[in-house]
């Protein structure tokens, strides 16, 4: 469950980049967040990462209080996410393997552990074959799919993407889009945040919609 209570969110140059803003998000549901630029939106999943901090309100994931949790406890919560983006952020002097393999190298995973969790990954993702492939021998949806695969290695129990469709064509969008929702029928939460209505027509769903900060959609599709 992933709640918001009352979160409001300023900047140090006086931006109010959230409102009031009040949602549950139930385990095992997929929801896309949409508005203009400079909505609110990454604001939001910034916040969920606690790579910022509310001016006031609360926050829970999964029984997380993250206005109460302390420093040293912010890693272990960090784990129970998954996270994609635009830009896909792979290490382009490693192969897809090592690129999946890195997110269970930082915990300190086991060697076999790697093994057997890694092609489990890339095979949920469609690149069992290109597993010895460098990010610049595929395609942007390819290096997306490699975004995810790594994002999901540590098994988190939240998914949250942050335009992760945004680099790449229509093809290939329906194509991330499908592999989020099958990712989420196997019980992962998913917050995607979007730009494209044509994505989300396409897909349906739960859509929420924020405008200067405010909410002010929150229906399905």
């Amino acid at each position: 469950m992933i709640e918001f209570l009352d979160v409001c969110m300023t900047y140090d140059t006086g931006n109010k980049a959230l409102r009031n803003i009040n949602i549950a998000i139930g385990d095992k549901e997929f929801v896309f967040i949409m508005g203009r630029s400079g909505s609110g939106k990454s604001t939001l999943l910034k916040l969920l990462t606690k790579e910022a901090e509310p001016a006031s309100g609360q926050i829970f994931v999964n029984n997380w209080d993250l206005g109460r949790m302390k420093k040293r406890f912010v890693p272990k919560y960090r784990r129970s996410l998954g996270v994609v983006f635009q830009d896909f952020q792979l290490l382009n002097d490693r192969n897809v393997f090592e690129n999946v393999a890195f997110a269970q190298r930082v915990i300190g995973a086991s060697s076999r552990t790697i093994r057997e969790t890694v092609p489990q990954m890339l095979k949920l993702v469609g690149l069992s074959s290109k597993y010895k492939y460098l990010p610049q021998q595929l395609s942007g949806g390819e290096q997306q799919r490699v975004a995810i695969a790594r994002a999901l290695v540590n098994r988190p129990e939240v998914l949250l993407a942050d335009e992760p469709t945004g680099n790449l064509d229509y093809e290939n969008a329906v194509g991330i889009i499908r592999l989020l929702q099958d990712i989420n029928r196997l019980g992962t939460t998913v917050v995607m945040v979007t730009h494209s209505q044509e994505i989300v027509d396409q897909t349906g769903g739960r859509v929420v919609v924020l405008d200067k900060g405010q909410i002010v959609s929150d229906e399905i599709c």
